[in-house]
């Protein structure tokens, strides 16, 4: 979410595209964009729920719309909290977005999952797993 003068602050780690975002289609290009920020940019933020405001400010200027109430799950040991958003592409197309924030270690994390429907976003997300690798004895 930081402006281009704010580079060093966050980074997306990773998007993975249905299709090459270049690539026309008749459908929403399903997406997961796992990105990073310094919690620090944000003063006083003490919880990932916080984050949500700011987020969805931004979403609400890109011409999406909140649905629902945020809420919290639980991935492997860890909270995140979630926001869905909707954007209506034509008549007959919607682009959904859900976006599940961590804070940890002064670090915002954000996993953000995007679908052409609610259904295609939670199976998406159901995907999600946090895992530590065990050394290797030998």
């Amino acid at each position: 979410m930081q402006a281009a003068g704010d580079a060093g602050k966050g980074e997306v780690l990773l998007a993975i595209f249905e299709r090459p975002p270049q690539a026309a289609g008749d459908a929403v290009n399903a997406a997961v964009i796992i990105a990073r920020e310094d919690a620090a940019s944000y003063p006083g933020l003490k919880s990932a729920a916080q984050y949500l405001d700011p987020l969805t400010e931004l979403m609400t200027s890109k011409g999406f719309k909140p649905v629902g109430d945020p809420s919290t799950l639980e991935i492997d040991s860890r909270e995140l909290v979630r926001a869905d958003f909707v954007k209506a592409l034509n008549e007959k197309l919607n682009m959904h977005q859900s976006t599940l924030v961590l804070l940890q270690t002064g670090q915002i994390v954000s996993f953000t999952f995007i679908a052409g429907g609610e259904d295609e976003v939670n199976d998406l997300i159901q995907e999600l797993g946090f895992t530590t690798s065990k050394p290797r004895t030998r």
